[in-house]
């Protein structure tokens, strides 16, 4: 079996072991999808889901944040930790929006990672949740559930990134890379993977290997 036939056969395992891919940040626009994904960095999006509310009802588009100090938005946003910096990067990528987007949210990966704060993983989570583009979200869990079952043995994402793409069916790989989420989540954990309970397993090297990490 070639990777790309195994990247594919992953696909169709995945979807029938998790028929709903969604992004487990709650939001209803793409700029509140592009905040909250700032505030997931080093959180959870458990807590990121229940500090965004207020958050957007006090600076509810970009205009409102680009008028905003950082220490106001801090004041929204400290349970999410490294929240000074988080802070400063939204009120500036809000700025840098508004003077330079007309306040819309970018709808390509070169433009996205010009914002502040902004990089390749929230610009294809963007470009693939938000405008339906093929986009490979490289999280923790993209790249271990892809090392192990074979793909790479690397870890930087950039290049898992290009890897997948050339692997992954690109109408599919967006809510691949969802599923892989909530596949690590529930069973390929960073310590003690699930193998048995995988429906991965029959195609997956560590499992095929016995070289589970322990």
């Amino acid at each position: 079996m070639t990777d790309k036939e195994k990247a594919e056969k992953a696909v169709g395992l995945l979807e029938k072991e998790y028929p709903e891919a969604v992004c487990s940040l709650t939001y209803t626009d793409p700029l509140q999808l592009l905040v909250a994904t700032r505030l997931a960095a080093q959180c959870t999006d458990k807590r990121v889901n229940t500090v965004t509310p207020a958050l957007f009802e006090r600076f509810p588009d970009a205009k409102a944040f680009a008028a905003a100090e950082p220490e106001e938005v801090e004041k929204y946003i400290k349970s999410c930790g490294l929240y000074k910096t988080k802070a400063k990067d939204i009120a500036a990528m809000a700025k840098m929006l508004c003077d330079v987007y007309n306040g819309v949210v970018p709808d390509s990966i070169d433009e996205l990672v010009k914002l502040p704060g902004i990089g390749r993983k929230t610009a294809n989570l963007i470009v693939g949740d938000i405008y339906g583009k093929p986009a490979v979200v490289v999280d923790t869990h993209c790249i271990r559930i892809t090392a192990r079952l074979g793909f790479h043995n690397i870890k930087d994402a950039v290049k898992i990134e290009k890897i997948l793409r050339n692997l992954l069916p690109p109408e599919k790989s967006n809510d691949f890379c969802h599923r892989l989420v909530l596949h690590g989540r529930s069973v390929c954990g960073a310590r003690k993977p699930k193998c048995d309970e995988c429906c991965m397993r029959s195609i997956c090297d560590t499992y095929k290997t016995g070289e589970r990490e322990k």
